[in-house]
């Protein structure tokens, strides 16, 4: 038996990520939603999800006394960070003219561009991104066992992650740029797109996760 952690910060649609945990997990698992640190770094696996805003986000874990009990989440079990819950691990944000994140990783936060263009065709594309699109693993990892080259996530992002470290980069997606869509380290795997609303591909992510030791191979 093992507890999976949800972090409630006030930001993420939870419901969604722990109903799609519970209906891949082992059955003897149990998956809770918390905002309490004691609970966080007492389950055996964890996740950080998020959306919204990174000032906002950084915010309510500071005021949730969340911020140092997902650090040290991240340095000691297995871990997921999913969408805002990816960015803030690094340690800058562009959005709301520049906000100082985690630093559980080195580099940044990006945005897109107020009017970005496709590189082929010249055409704009639209900010925040949002939708279907293509995950390209760029490496073995345990996670990706099971989900096929090029599968369908969903995304909602107008900012990507730039980690200083491209062997951090664990997947990449187009999108006017090619661009970080999954990072990974050790026991940290963490997803600019939402596998609770990503269909088949994304609950056999949070599959993976749900039985991972935190072993990168």
């Amino acid at each position: 038996m093992a507890d999976l952690a949800i972090i409630d910060y006030g930001m993420g649609n939870l419901r969604s990520v722990a109903n799609a945990l519970r209906h891949v997990a082992p059955v003897q698992d149990r998956v809770v939603v918390t905002s309490d640190p004691a609970v966080v770094l007492a389950a055996d696996r964890v996740v950080f999800p998020g959306q919204g805003a990174a000032r906002d986000c950084m915010h309510e874990l500071r005021a949730c006394g969340l911020e140092d009990a997902v650090r040290e989440a991240a340095h000691t079990r297995p871990f997921l960070g999913v969408c805002m819950g990816m960015q803030v691990l690094l340690e800058h944000s562009e959005e709301n003219g520049g906000t100082p994140c985690l630093g559980v990783h080195a580099g940044d936060v990006r945005y897109f561009g107020a009017a970005p263009r496709d590189p082929v065709t010249g055409e704009h594309i639209k900010v925040p991104h949002m939708g279907w699109n293509r995950v390209e693993p760029a490496r073995d990892h345990p996670l990706w066992d099971g989900i096929a080259p090029g599968s369908r996530f969903y995304f909602a992002n107008s900012y990507y992650v730039a980690p200083s470290d491209a062997s951090l980069v664990a997947a990449t997606t187009e999108y006017g740029i090619r661009f970080c869509s999954a990072l990974a380290r050790d026991n940290v795997f963490a997803i600019q797109c939402h596998p609770e609303k990503s269909a088949q591909a994304g609950l056999r992510l949070l599959s993976n996760f749900a039985r991972w030791d935190g072993a990168a191979a």
